[in-house]
């Protein structure tokens, strides 16, 4: 089986604060991610620095094979200490894994880690060690595809406190949330933002403390070609079609024109849908030996928006697109992406304001954020 990792988080920055004192950061080098939450003492500026330094050592070290001894003796020697309480001091949850789910999880101070194994919330078995004289949890990785590890700060398990909790949201409820109301084959991302919401709420929008949620996730492969515009050479139609369909990746042909060449090489019939699940999407359409036809520049305008949203990490929609619109429908699932995109001018198009920058621009607008998502994106020109 061909697997990978997805990541995402979601942050919620203490009211009345411009920086959050929490800080994710991530590398992927070669099959392996490391991703690091740190939470800076305090809040505002100087949490907000003393986060990014650990953040960015730490996974800078571990992504490069450096003991833990030596990183952690490497931030208590690096941060600033608080002229007020005296202290150089960042906690943090430290995942180091492979694509195939094996690596380790590193805790100090921050709440227990939750791992997600067939749909149940679980413990992880930890290991106490003492580097430093600091108190610092192992735990062994070996997660199972569609598996998840959940990472958090301590303004998690303190929401609510004193308003709408007497004691906080607990561990024990996060993970009982987590259990009832997590959805088959959600993202990490999406899964991050969903507790952070609930997280919102406890603190009626208006959060006493940095809030962090952190999510990795092991997941199959799904390769998508995407076939945007037809070639400049229209006699180069058929060939440029069936370069598009010679992989065994899931197809989508974005554009009427597109679609037309697409149906007239399989010898079929563009068969087009008139429900309007999206007021501001096009109807999507259906070709047979085709998984998904919809409009093009509206809708890719659309996902563009969407992925922006996506990325967000202060964003508190709903990452989970459960709409069937042609964008909501684009946005699902992908981790490994060709874009298949024609420069030819579309007549369709003469008299508006639509043209073919606009469309190059898209295309590399939706590359860019797809990248940042953490996923393989190869554009193909012609």
């Amino acid at each position: 089986m061909s697997l990978c990792l997805e990541t995402g988080y979601t942050s919620l920055n203490k009211k009345e604060e411009e920086l959050c004192g929490d800080k994710v950061e991530t590398i992927i080098k070669d099959d392996q991610i490391t991703l690091v939450l740190a939470d800076g003492l305090g809040s505002g500026v100087k949490a907000n620095i003393l986060a990014t330094l650990t953040s960015k050592i730490l996974c800078t070290m571990i992504a490069n094979q450096i003991s833990i001894e030596e990183c952690i003796e490497t931030i208590i020697q690096s941060l600033p200490v608080c002229h007020i309480r005296k202290v150089a001091y960042s906690t943090f949850s430290i995942i180091h894994i492979n694509d195939q789910g094996q690596g380790y999880l590193f805790e100090f101070d921050n709440p227990q880690a939750i791992y997600i194994h067939n749909g149940q919330c679980l413990d992880l078995q930890r290991e106490c060690l003492v580097i430093c004289d600091k108190q610092v949890y192992k735990s062994i990785l070996n997660l199972d595809v569609d598996d998840y590890l959940v990472v958090m700060s301590d303004g998690a398990i303190h929401a609510g406190v004193g308003s709408t909790l007497n004691f906080g949201w607990q561990r024990k409820e996060i993970m009982d949330y987590i259990q009832y109301t997590k959805t088959a084959d959600i993202s990490a991302r999406a899964l991050a933002c969903m507790v952070a919401i609930a997280c919102n709420d406890l603190y009626m929008n208006q959060p006493g403390d940095d809030t962090t949620i952190a999510g990795i996730r092991v997941r199959e492969k799904l390769k998508v070609d995407l076939l945007v515009g037809p070639p400049i050479d229209k006699d180069k139609d058929n060939y440029y079609v069936a370069s598009f369909l010679e992989s065994d990746s899931k197809k989508i042909v974005c554009g009427g024109t597109s679609s037309q060449i697409v149906a007239r090489y399989l010898n079929k019939e563009v068969k087009t849908f008139f429900d309007y699940p999206d007021a501001d999407v096009p109807p999507i359409g259906f070709i047979d030996g085709i998984d998904l036809t919809t409009e093009g520049v509206l809708t890719l305008r659309k996902l563009l928006r969407l992925s922006d949203d996506y990325l967000s990490v202060s964003d508190l929609s709903d990452k989970r697109f459960t709409k069937n619109d042609g964008a909501s429908l684009l946005a699902e699932k992908a981790t490994h992406i060709t874009f298949y995109v024609g420069q030819s001018i579309n007549i369709a198009h003469q008299g508006l304001p639509i043209d073919i920058t606009m469309k190059l621009k898209l295309v590399e607008s939706l590359s860019t954020n797809l990248k940042m998502m953490g996923k393989k994106v190869v554009v193909n020109y012609d």
